[in-house]
């Protein structure tokens, strides 16, 4: 499993790099809407990053803050991925959302990754909830090194997954009041590797 997710992280890295040569810091890459564009699979991802933990026998390590407030629980193997749901869908790949999002990839050396960033071309439709994504890959070793994501939960409150690779993924719930000030709401980290 870990050999397939290398070799599909490694054919992104090859397709989405447009300039063979030494990259500067700050340029971006505009990735031709008019070509087809292949999205890393990130959903085929973070599940293949469970069935690994389910292979491994591990159980998470759940923290939840709620006002300052911490408290933390072991999660069943099991239920990792039923925690993980909002997050699952829609299914991110190249089949289904290239009509609504487009890639920007470029190479921040201030934290050694290669960052492919997706946002939405136009106005999403209601029903889309997810509005943006990050990928983050290591560049000499073609691995992902972090999974960042954006959706919106509902009026004036959104949620942020962070996927660190076999480490730990954080949920973050912010809302924001009628001022426009926000705050977390809640914060669910999962540990998953000790």
């Amino acid at each position: 499993m870990k050999i397939v997710i290398s070799l599909l992280v490694a054919g992104l890295f090859i397709f989405s790099c447009n300039n063979p040569g030494k990259q500067n810091p700050g340029q971006t890459f505009n990735t031709d809407t008019a070509e087809k564009q292949r999205f890393f699979p990130v959903t085929a991802y973070i599940r293949g990053e469970i069935f690994n933990l389910k292979q491994s026998g591990i159980n998470p390590l759940k923290y939840i803050t709620v006002n300052d407030r911490t408290d933390s629980v072991w999660l069943k193997i099991e239920d990792l991925e039923n925690a993980l749901q909002e997050f699952l869908q829609p299914e991110i790949d190249s089949a289904n959302l290239t009509s609504l999002f487009t890639e920007k990839s470029f190479m921040d050396q201030s934290i050694d990754a290669v960052t492919f960033t997706y946002d939405p071309i136009k106005v999403l439709p209601d029903s889309m909830k997810l509005n943006h994504w990050d990928v983050y890959v290591n560049p000499k070793t073609n691995k992902v090194k972090r999974i960042y994501m954006v959706k919106d939960a509902g009026t004036n409150k959104i949620m942020q997954l962070t996927w660190l690779s076999n480490q730990w993924c954080k949920i973050v719930s912010i809302v924001t009041n009628e001022k426009g000030e926000s705050k977390i709401e809640k914060e669910e980290k999962f540990i998953l590797d000790f």
